[in-house]
Formats: structure tokens, sequence, C-alpha cells
């Protein structure tokens, strides 16, 4: 199934490092592009800043390359769909993290509240390092800031999980459920900019955050 997905709809990637958001982006724009759907992959402009300077940025140079990822999607959106491998988000994050400074969450999270659906990369893959990268020790940090941004945002996401081909699998029935559900409210009369409240598909590999709760809280139970 192919889900509609109009002109100008963004599916933002986001995740922590080495958590297969780079290969799950180019992944699904491939899949749509091979289904007829206009698709451009709009990449990472931190790790492009960060091959080009050998280094990591200062803080006073976090929010030109945070506007640079927004503007190139914005700009990608003109034309087609949009897989966007991470957003500003990822880069404000990235701030709080390494450098305590929240300053770049407000126009971060404006942006990602404009993006249609929002995917997030689970932990359950093996690190794989570079010499950019801090470890896997930073992981379920960098995951648990970016889950509290959204949630302390209303941005519904959706997390993916699995390895490989079940990745993608996982992927492809979570935006074509949240795509379904918002044809749906448009049919009833709604408006065509607005998300729903929340997302809920039958996938056993694919969660909102409220259904990993509920999983964790089951198998706790189970252990007691």
């Amino acid at each position: 199934m192919t889900p509609m997905l109009p002109t100008g709809c963004v599916i933002a990637v986001l995740g922590a490092e080495s958590t297969g958001k780079t290969e799950l982006a180019r992944a699904i724009a491939q899949r749509l592009q091979e289904r007829g759907v206009p698709t451009t992959l709009v990449g990472e402009y931190l790790r492009e800043w960060c091959d080009r300077e050998g280094r990591t940025p200062r803080p006073d140079e976090q929010q030109a390359i945070a506007d640079e990822q927004t503007r190139r999607i914005d700009a990608a959106a003109a034309t087609g769909v949009v897989i966007a491998d991470t957003t500003a988000l990822m880069t404000a994050v990235y701030s709080e993290q390494l450098f305590d400074d929240r300053s770049l969450y407000a126009d971060a999270l404006a942006a990602q509240r404009r993006f249609a659906i929002t995917l997030l990369t689970a932990l359950d893959i093996p690190w794989v390092g570079d010499h950019l990268r801090d470890g896997p020790h930073a992981r379920q940090p960098t995951d648990t800031l970016v889950r509290a941004a959204l949630s302390g945002a209303g941005v519904s996401y959706a997390v993916v999980h699995g390895t490989g081909g079940e990745r993608l699998a996982n992927a492809w029935n979570a935006i074509n459920s949240i795509a379904g559900s918002e044809g749906r409210a448009r049919a009833r009369g709604g408006r065509a900019d607005t998300k729903p409240a929340a997302w809920t598909w039958p996938c056993e590999k694919c969660s909102d955050p409220e259904c990993e709760h509920r999983l964790f809280t089951d198998l706790i139970g189970r252990r007691e």
C-alpha cells in the first residue's frame, strides 16, 4: 500500500547517533520514489558541517546550523514530499546535551510542528562509532531529551523498532496508518493542516510513547 502524501508533506526521521536514521530515511525515500511519489531526501546538515570542518560546532555556531537544516527542508517541500534525515530539533538537543543551552528549542519545535509525520528511531540496533561520535553511552540521554522535547511540545511521534528490512516495514506501516488517519479526518471535514491528537495503528514493533509505556508496564507487572 502506498500512502497518500500531498506536496509539501514532510516526514521527519529523528534519533540519537547510530540508530539507523540515515539508512531508514534513504530507504523510505527510495520506496516512495519507486512508487511514483515525487520525493526529496534532505540530509543532515550538521553531519555535513562536521565532516567539512573536521570538528563539532561551537555553541555560537549551532543556531545557524539549525536554521540551515530547516531552510533546506522547507525549500524541498515546495516541490513534493520530503524525507528529512533529522531536523533542527536534533541540533537543539545536542546544544542542550553538550553546552547546556536550551535556546534553540523554540524555533526547532515551531518547525517540527509543521511536519506531517515524525518518526523516532529506537535504540535497538548495534552501535557503530566514528571519530565524531561520543560513544554508545550518549545514545540514551539523547533519546530521552528528544522524547521529552516532542512530548512537552505536544508533537506526536512514532517510535520505529526492528533491524534491516523489518525496520523499514515498521516505518512504512506507521506512515500508512498516520496518512490514512489524516485522510479520513479530511474526509469528515477536518482541516487539512490539522494533525490528529494521537496516532494509533496495529503494529507490534512500531509504537507511540504511550504504547511503549504500556508495554514496559506489562512486562514489569509480569516480573513482580
